[in-house]
């Protein structure tokens, strides 16, 4: 379902049936990237899903790394200036689907051929297989091209058994990164399905393979409170999908987004998925819908929905990223695409609700709209975002190029975010370096 239908609704729901989430704060952001067009003109560029990598030598020279979709890989400075672009793979074979990268996320430190290493690992949707990206912090001090490709020739799909079975697109969509001491690892959801799969990285003679540590299949349907069953909005023949993922690593908990049903929180013990809870639901869940055949999409039953659902997330619930503070405390950070604004829980402890907030028009840029990839990370970085820096998708950039929608990605300083809520959020940079944490 498109994120404009979703919002409208998400807007008819809350008329229906009188509920109102707590009103979000607005907060702006000080850098915008270029916009990208998914049309031919553009490349087929379709912004989704960001993460950053601190520079271990000067953090004002580190870099924000941006999924395409179709059109690959972007590299942007602290300014927003595209620093490199790296295309998605070719189709092997005519009838084959090319690259489409989806989620990106980085690991510090992964020996790779005898060195210690910093990846970019991408969920490469269209080839069903999880990218890695050498990043060469001499290049980022020189100007040149910082990301190299070191996937290994031999990696295997994630997920389909074999080449035939990628061409059907149930393939790598969401991905979240962590290392847990020497090892590194990434958790990857399926397209259309409700699986996860953990995935151990593997240094193949100086390239990055990976193998299967364990495989966790989420609920595709629900038992509600009035003992009725409910299955979410769906195409038909396909199940409730997570994207959106983080992965707290220093409490070992892998934070998920089902898109039409809620946020789960997994422990992970020992490299093994522990049993999901599911922390929030969307305002939707329990509605019922039908399937409108000649639209494609959904149809939800407003008047019939029971009251079940969450009042924080409007479907779909999407980007999901960890503030780090001292002592286990900081925030978990959810895009809530279907009413444009990003929900705000305890990292500690339940996950206790906070608040939410919206990335509103500024001077210096527009706001942010159905947004699905979110990361944010507590560190100075250099004079642009001394107290941290929060960057978010937006799914429409403006002012619109005739006819073209644009996207693009939005810088805001986590002082902006903290500060805005009536009991500010902790600004902490000092007691978690990402860099140290494996």
């Amino acid at each position: 379902m498109s994120a404009s239908a979703l919002s409208s609704l998400t807007a008819a729901l809350l008329m229906v049936t009188g509920a109102a989430a707590p009103q979000p704060v607005s907060v702006s952001a000080r850098v915008e990237t270029p916009a990208v067009y998914d049309d031919e003109a553009g490349g087929n560029a379709d912004a989704d899903d960001p993460a950053v990598w601190v520079d271990p030598r000067d953090p004002g020279r580190s870099l924000v790394i941006a999924t395409l979709k179709e059109a690959g890989l972007d590299v942007y400075g602290l300014d927003g200036t595209r620093l490199q672009h790296i295309a998605a793979p070719a189709a092997p074979g005519e009838n084959a689907a090319a690259g489409r990268f989806n989620n990106v996320d980085v690991v510090y430190g992964f020996e790779l051929d005898g060195r210690k290493t910093d990846l970019a690992l991408v969920s490469d949707r269209g080839r069903d297989r999880v990218r890695a990206y050498a990043i060469d912090p001499a290049a980022v001090a020189a100007g040149r091209p910082p990301l190299k490709d070191v996937t290994a020739a031999n990696a295997a799909p994630v997920f389909s058994a074999s080449e035939t079975e990628v061409d059907d697109q149930r393939t790598a969509y969401g991905l979240a990164a962590f290392s847990d001491d020497d090892n590194a690892y990434v958790a990857v959801s399926r397209r259309s399905e409700t699986r996860v799969r953990l995935l151990q990285l593997e240094d193949r003679g100086g390239r990055v393979g990976y193998k299967t540590e364990d495989t966790l299949d989420l609920p595709g349907s629900f038992t509600l409170p009035n003992g009725k069953s409910w299955t979410p909005c769906a195409d038909p023949g396909d199940h409730a999908q997570v994207e959106g993922m983080v992965v707290d690593q220093e409490e070992h908990v892998l934070y998920a987004a089902q898109e039409d049903v809620g946020l789960w929180r997994i422990d992970l013990d020992d490299e093994e998925f522990g049993r999901p809870e599911l922390i929030d639901r969307v305002r939707e869940y329990g509605t019922p819908w039908t399937y409108d055949a000649e639209e494609e999409e959904c149809v939800i039953d407003t008047a019939g929905d029971p009251g079940f659902g969450g009042e924080h997330l409007s479907a779909d619930a999407e980007g999901t990223t960890i503030y780090h503070a001292a002592d286990g405390k900081g925030y978990l950070l959810a895009s809530s695409q279907g009413d444009n604004t990003f929900a705000v829980y305890e990292r500690q402890g339940s996950n206790a609700y906070l608040g939410s907030f919206a990335v509103t028009d500024s001077a210096a840029t527009d706001g942010v709209q159905h947004s699905d990839g979110a990361t944010v990370v507590n560190v100075p970085l250099g004079r642009s975002f001394p107290k941290g820096l929060l960057v978010t998708h937006d799914g429409e950039a403006t002012p619109a190029d005739g006819d073209r929608e644009g996207t693009n990605f939005k810088f805001t300083g986590w002082e902006s975010v903290a500060g805005a809520f009536p009991k500010p959020l902790t600004i902490d940079t000092g007691s978690f370096d990402p860099r140290e944490s494996d």
